[in-house]
């Protein structure tokens, strides 16, 4: 028989990121531009 996986929890709720991470993504978002040229566009990350 098929099990049903659909009822348990799929992520946690007690999620707690550490400062370092939340520290590098918004690091890197600032860093992050997005270069449309035509019909590409480019991400150029500037450090």
């Amino acid at each position: 028989m098929a099990k049903i996986y659909s009822k348990k929890a799929l992520a946690s709720k007690n999620l707690k990121p550490k400062k370092e991470v939340i520290s590098f993504l918004l690091n890197y978002s600032q860093a992050l531009t997005v270069v449309k040229v035509n019909e590409k566009s480019f991400e150029v990350i500037a450090n």
